[in-house]
């Protein structure tokens, strides 16, 4: 089961793209916590990535304006990112703003922050980090979600290896029971069967 709402990229001109916008936020008319929702970029190319977040975020919460990031996981910052013809100005907070936070602020309606996931992270971590951040009860910072997200990955591998060595363990693999091997007869030279020296034809 995935919690992820996938929004069709509308590009001016064109199709919606087969990559669908990764964003999940809280429910409208509730009041959030400290971050407004999720989104799961595909890449860390910020000029890539704003265009189609601003054309879906646009008419749900204002013209978007500006963006600020942290720029511990952005490795080129634009200054300006062009979306649905009219400039976004891009700006970044080291000390100030949390690195997992995309903060955004609109025309109309003021400010908001998501969680930003990052690309690498696997589909089931995702999902929960994006369920987590769209909850309005939830009162954890970005950085919150992601060290809980962490803690419950670690865990998760715990289980998984727990698991694996009780089945490799039952199975008579290493830890299991020694097992006492067969006493073997000794072989008196001469004496074997067969088995033929010198003085003995």
């Amino acid at each position: 089961m995935t919690a992820i709402i996938e929004y069709p990229q509308a590009v001016e001109g064109r199709t919606p793209s087969s990559s669908p916008l990764r964003l999940m936020l809280v429910p409208a008319g509730t009041s959030a916590a400290l971050v407004d929702g999720a989104w799961w970029p595909r890449s860390r190319d910020l000029t890539a990535e704003l265009p189609p977040l601003m054309a879906v975020l646009d008419p749900l919460w204002g013209r978007i304006t500006r963006v600020t990031v942290n720029p511990t996981f952005w490795p080129v910052i634009p200054r300006k990112v062009q979306v649905a013809g009219h400039l976004v100005h891009v700006g970044w907070f080291e000390a100030e703003q949390d690195p997992h936070k995309l903060l955004l602020l609109s025309y109309t309606t003021g400010r908001w922050d998501l969680l930003v996931i990052p690309p690498e992270t696997g589909p089931a971590t995702a999902a929960r980090l994006m369920t987590a951040a769209a909850d309005p009860l939830r009162v954890l910072t970005a950085s919150g979600l992601m060290d809980e997200a962490e803690f419950f990955r670690i865990a998760a591998e715990a289980d998984w290896d727990s698991t694996r060595e009780l089945a490799w363990d039952s199975e008579g693999g290493q830890g299991a029971a020694p097992r006492t091997p067969a006493p073997r007869r000794p072989v008196h030279q001469g004496t074997a069967p067969g088995l033929r020296t010198a003085g003995n034809p």
